[in-house]
């Protein structure tokens, strides 16, 4: 099957992540179908556009998605549907935009217009909140190095858990400022996100 301008794509596990081994038992971290955290975001491509597609992405790529695609919801009757995205059991349609991340075999990549920043520890001593705001270590990106300590307009950030470590999303061009080379800032990554 391929799609005229769409990917094809199927999870890579279960669509949600809410189950948690822990020994040789099965940990329930939640049970609800609407939270967003709970949602598998990893999959697999299956087919790719037939026109259209700028991120060259191929069969077999892993690619980090929207976060409704797998999600189920309840209609106004109370009766459990699936995604607008949703094809078939293991099969799922998302329009390039849809895609966060992708990894050909040799690290995450970001799509052209993005970045991926690690959030900052605030070490002042009057801090409120752990993370410093406005600022991030690059992690990935199509124009800055990984590394690199950037500043980030307010409000244009979304928060993502990759492989263990909780990352921001945000547009390359709401980087405000770049700072050069990590210093001796360290990154924040609360132990929930260390979890998964």
């Amino acid at each position: 099957m391929q799609s005229v301008y769409n990917f094809v794509v199927k999870p890579i596990g279960e669509r949600y992540n809410n189950i948690k081994k822990i020994g040789d038992k099965d940990l329930i971290l939640n049970t609800e179908i609407f939270n967003h955290q709970f949602i598998n975001r990893h999959a697999e491509v299956v087919s790719v556009p037939m026109v259209g597609d700028n991120l060259n992405i191929s069969i077999g790529d892993k690619v980090i998605i929207h976060h409704n695609v797998f999600r189920r919801w309840h209609d106004i009757k109370g009766k459990e549907r699936n995604s607008g995205s949703y094809f078939d059991d293991n099969t799922y349609i998302i329009s390039s935009d849809q895609i966060y991340l992708f990894d050909k075999g040799d690290g995450w990549e970001a799509p052209k217009g993005w970045t991926f920043v690690k959030p900052v520890v605030d070490s002042s001593d009057y801090a409120l909140e752990k993370e410093l705001d406005k600022v991030g270590i690059v992690e990935y990106s199509d124009k800055f190095n990984k590394g690199e300590l950037v500043g980030l307009s307010s409000g244009y950030k979304h928060e993502f858990i990759i492989d263990g470590h909780k990352l921001y999303r945000a547009y390359t061009k709401y980087i405000t400022i770049k700072y050069g080379n990590k210093r001796n800032e360290e990154t924040y990554n609360p132990s929930w996100a260390q979890s998964g």
